[in-house]
């Protein structure tokens, strides 16, 4: 992060949205759905609008309908970014909101969720949850990830990535343009030790897997393709 398209299209967020339920995990206020009892579960990390908007919340539900225990943790404590305050401090944001205080917050979470009985853990993140799952996916914690048109993510920690990984980048994207992408797939392709790809979506911005127009019907389609690559990747892996 970030670039002028991080905050495009923002949600009208919404704590009651969604079929699951509220909930505290790890000290987090989680929204989470799908089986309790299931062995499998994602983690999905929100983008700087946090875990009240609708559009994530909706693909949280989809992933559970495939059998996943999902949850949502709030990771930015009740403080997601907003564009409505003409006050808003944005570089004040950004340190107290670090993505490196989100990849620890996660940790915590993934342990919750196997001392529950969970034997596998998938985690996709989105453009700030981007950039807090590529250091998750450095450690092993989990056994399968997905980053959405993350923020700018860099070589090393490319380099450090130890699980399955899909990239799924936009056309249109300052902050994760194809060419970065494409160069992070060729890293990781050279580990032979996991299944890795990247993918780019033509003539979507970034931002578009959960910020899409209802209205454009291309945009939905574009945001549906890319979730159940998503949604297959953790089937694949997640197990």
């Amino acid at each position: 992060m970030s670039s002028s398209q991080c905050f495009e299209n923002p949600p009208n967020l919404s704590s009651t949205c969604g079929a699951g339920r509220v909930e505290e995990l790890a000290g987090f206020k989680t929204y989470v759905t799908g089986p309790s009892d299931s062995k499998r579960a994602v983690v999905l990390i929100a983008d700087v609008f946090g875990y009240e908007a609708p559009k994530l919340r909706k693909l949280a539900d989809k992933v559970a309908s495939a059998g996943f225990l999902v949850v949502v943790p709030d990771f930015l404590y009740g403080d997601p970014y907003d564009l409505s305050n003409p006050n808003f401090d944005r570089e004040a944001w950004k340190q107290i909101h670090s993505t490196d205080k989100g990849y620890e917050d996660a940790k915590p979470v993934i342990a919750a969720l196997r001392s529950k009985g969970v034997s596998a853990v998938g985690a996709a993140g989105f453009c700030w949850g981007g950039k807090v799952l590529v250091k998750l996916a450095g450690i092993e914690d989990i056994q399968a990830a997905v980053i959405l048109h993350p923020g700018r993510l860099t070589e090393d920690e490319i380099e450090a990535v130890k699980i399955p990984t899909a990239i799924l980048g936009a056309e249109i994207d300052h902050a994760s343009p194809p060419e970065e992408l494409e160069k992070f797939g060729e890293i990781m392709s050279a580990k032979t030790e996991f299944e890795s790809y990247v993918k780019i979506f033509p003539s979507v911005s970034h931002g578009w897997s959960v910020r899409y127009d209802d209205d454009n019907e291309f945009a939905v389609k574009s945001a549906e393709e890319a979730q159940e690559d998503m949604l297959n990747w953790f089937s694949k892996h997640v197990k």
